[in-house]
C-alpha cells in the first residue's frame, strides 16, 4: 500500500522492521507529526519489513490508511537491517535519505536537530551518543563494554573511515542522495553507517547528540551472529577499500614483479638451468619484471587513465617513462639501503625493507605525476 507518486518528496525516512508490531502504532504518529510540521507533505516514511511472524507488515499497512505518507515494503526470503535500509533507499524518491529504528530507542524528536544540520548544508547528519547532549539511558557495564569494543575494533580496521564521526555505530542519520550516486552499497549485519561512510562521497558531516533509550516493547535483535557479521563487514570493507586504492594496486603489482625477477634470475643464472653470467641474468630478469609491472599497472592500477590515452605510440611512451622511473628507483633504493645500513647502523633487512617502502611511494608518486597523468587523459 502506498500513496500516489506525484508529490514532491524532499525526505525519505526508512524504518527497517522485524517483529515491531507493538511499536509502530506509537512511532508512526510521532514521526508524521514532527515531519509534517517542518516539511508539510514533502516527506515519505518507508517501512521495510522482513516478513515478520508477528505481522508487523500488516500493522504497517493498516496504519497507511490513516497516514498517506507511509509506504510499506514486505520482503520475503531476505533478512538483515542494513540490506533492508538499502532496499528502502532504492524505492525512495527524496533527495535526502534517512534511517531510524522502529523500537523508539531513537527519539523521534532528534530528527528536528538532524534536519537543521541538513539545512545548514551538511552532506551527512548523524545522531551521536558521544557528543554533547548524547548518552545511553541505562546500559549495563557489559553492554557498554561491547559497544566501545566494537567501535575500537572499527577504528583499528578502518581508521580513515570511522574516525570521521564520534559514533560510527549509529543507526540514526540523514544523508544526501547525491553522496551515494554511482556507489554500490553491500552491507553485512546491522551497522549501515560504516558502509555509508566508506562508500559515500561525503564532505561535510554534522553530528547532534541524543540519548539512546531503552526498548519499551519487543525484544532486541542483537545476537552473537550480529557481532560476527559486524566483524566480517569491517574486514570486507577493508579489503574492498584496499583493492580500490591505486597505491595498493601499485604496491601489489610491484610485489608480483619480485617473483618475476626471482624466477627469471634463477632460470637464467642457476648452474642447473641456463648458467648465464649473474650480472647479465640480473639485467634481463629486472627488465622482464619491469615489463610485467608496466603491463599490469597500465591495465589495472591506472587502467581508467590509460583508456583515455589510447594508441600504441602513447603506450610505448608510457613504458619508456615507466622504465626510466624504475631505473631511477633502483638507484635510490641502493642509496637508501647504504644510508640506513652503513651510516645509521640499522639491521640490513630492516634497512632494505624501509628502502623498498620509500622507493615504492616515490615510484608511485612519479608515475602518477609524470606518466599516467589525468591531465593527459583529458586532452583530445
Amino acid at each position: 500500500m502506498s500513496y500516489s507518486g506525484g508529490e514532491e518528496v524532499v525526505l525519505s525516512l526508512v524504518i527497517p522492521t522485524y517483529n515491531e508490531s507493538e511499536n509502530l502504532p506509537r512511532l508512526i504518529p510521532q514521526l508524521c507529526e514532527l515531519l509534517g510540521g517542518i516539511l508539510s507533505d514533502r516527506y515519505e516514511l518507508i517501512i521495510v519489513d522482513d516478513d515478520s511472524p508477528d505481522f508487523t507488515w500488516k500493522v504497517a499497512q493498516d496504519l497507511a490508511v490513516n497516514y498517506p505518507r507511509l509506504k510499506v515494503i514486505r520482503r520475503r526470503g531476505e533478512k538483515g537491517l542494513s540490506t533492508a535500509v538499502v532496499r528502502g533507499w532504492q524505492e525512495a524518491r527524496g533527495e535526502i535519505l534517512g534511517v531510524i529504528d522502529a523500537d523508539l530507542q531513537h527519539p523521534p524528536q532528534t530528527l528536528l536537530l538532524l534536519w537543521q544540520e541538513m539545512e545548514r548544508g551538511a552532506d551527512l547528519a548523524v545522531a551521536s551518543r558521544h557528543v554533547e547532549g548524547g548518552g545511553v539511558s541505562d546500559w549495563s557495564l557489559t553492554r557498554r563494554f561491547l559497544s566501545r569494543s566494537a567501535q575500537i575494533l572499527a577504528l583499528i580496521i578502518l581508521p580513515e573511515v570511522v574516525s570521521r564521526v564520534s559514533d560510527p555505530l549509529s543507526g540514526y542519520f540523514l544523508i544526501r542522495r547525491r553522496c551515494l550516486l554511482g556507489k554500490t552499497l553491500n552491507p553485512l549485519g546491522y551497522k549501515i553507517l560504516v558502509e555509508v561512510l566508506a562508500r559515500g562521497k561525503i564532505r561535510w558531516i554534522g553530528e547532534v547528540g541524543y540519548v539512546f533509550q531503552e526498548r519499551q516493547e519487543g525484544k532486541s535483535k542483537v545476537t552473537f551472529k550480529e557481532y560476527v557479521d559486524y566483524i566480517r563487514h569491517l574486514a570486507r570493507l577493508r579489503l574492498s577499500l584496499w583493492q580500490e586504492s591505486r597505491f595498493f594496486r601499485f604496491a601489489f603489482v610491484g610485489f608480483t614483479g619480485v617473483f618475476v625477477d626471482m624466477f627469471f634470475l634463477f632460470l637464467l643464472s642457476d648452474p642447473t638451468m641456463l648458467a648465464l653470467p649473474l650480472t647479465r641474468s640480473k639485467i634481463i630478469a629486472a627488465q622482464l619484471a619491469i615489463v610485467n609491472n608496466f603491463l599490469w599497472n597500465d591495465a589495472w592500477t591506472f587502467g581508467d587513465i590509460a583508456e583515455r590515452q589510447p594508441g600504441i605510440r602513447r603506450k610505448i611512451r608510457r613504458f619508456f617513462k615507466f622504465n626510466c622511473i624504475c631505473m631511477g628507483g633502483l638507484i635510490l633504493n641502493v642509496l637508501l639501503l647504504n644510508i640506513f645500513f652503513n651510516l645509521l647502523g640499522w639491521n640490513r633487512y630492516l634497512a632494505n625493507l624501509m628502502a623498498i617502502i620509500l622507493v615504492t611511494v616515490w615510484n608511485y608518486w612519479l608515475n602518477l605525476k609524470l606518466n599516467w597523468r589525468t591531465a593527459d587523459a583529458n586532452k583530445n
